[in-house]
């Protein structure tokens, strides 16, 4: 956009590569019973493909300079909201008895990817989430066990969600240019596995992976080693070994039998 300040401190860089938005829009398929909410829609780009999706769009967006940009869209099936997503209450947005199913997207700023996604699985009950975020940090997410990029996250997310790759943006479709290439990820949701204490689960993960160098014997001093070493035993491993090397699957058995 000409003459526009862009804000580093807000992670604005506009997507514009008309190819990308359209890969985006398609890879959304609702209802006109469905909702789509858009977190940070800037210059509206992909905004004006969501609304011929003939199903609710709800906007959020910090920046209240855009209001001039983001009114030409305005129509019957479009709600712009100029406020913070990470503050708002959802709950207030969200009617479940009038909507079947909840599409999220929007292009992340690297820095709060992570707060935003706990805040949809948290807050709402999210059908796909489908966002553009920073290459480096999408491989994180799809990571495999024992690879350098598996994590906490990783087994977070793929508790919760399948993960596709929708598609690689180079750092060129945006205005500014930033320095890193983006992946838009497609997150459906889909729990494989029974877990009967989330909140319990959701902190086994995160003190296996306190410190990745360290074996779950060091991580996890302060629970029942013995019936962890016990459980581990039936998937031929022992407490010497760490985080990374265990899947979703088994973190799920152990939070469950703990």
């Amino acid at each position: 956009m000409k003459n526009f300040d862009y804000k580093k401190s807000l992670g604005q860089n506009f997507l514009i590569d008309k190819n990308i938005i359209n890969k985006i829009s398609e890879s959304i398929n609702p209802n006109n019973y469905d909702l789509i909410i858009e977190i940070g829609p800037g210059s509206g780009a992909l905004t004006k493909e969501l609304i011929k999706k003939n199903c609710d769009v709800i906007c959020f967006e910090i920046d209240e300079r855009l209001k001039e940009k983001l009114s030409v869209l305005e129509c019957s099936n479009l709600k712009i909201v100029f406020k913070d997503f990470l503050n708002v209450n959802l709950n207030e947005y969200i009617d479940y008895t009038k909507y079947k199913n909840i599409y999220f997207v929007g292009n992340l700023p690297y820095y709060i990817t992570t707060a935003i996604i706990n805040k949809i699985v948290t807050e709402s009950k999210p059908y796909e989430i489908v966002i553009m975020i920073q290459k480096e940090v999408a491989d994180r997410f799809n990571a495999k066990p024992c690879t350098k990029q598996y994590g906490s996250l990783s087994v977070f997310l793929q508790y919760n969600f399948d993960i596709e790759k929708v598609c690689n943006v180079s750092k060129n479709c945006f205005e500014p240019i930033p320095k890193v290439d983006s992946t838009v990820l497609k997150l459906k949701t889909n729990k494989k596995y029974d877990v009967k204490d989330e909140d319990k689960f959701y902190k086994l993960i995160k003190d296996a992976f306190r410190q990745k160098r360290k074996n779950l014997r060091n991580n996890l001093n302060n629970y029942d080693l013995e019936k962890i070493k016990n459980i581990l035993s039936e998937f031929n491993k022992d407490l010497t070994c760490r985080a990374e090397e265990l899947k979703v699957g088994e973190f799920a058995q152990i939070s469950n039998e703990l």
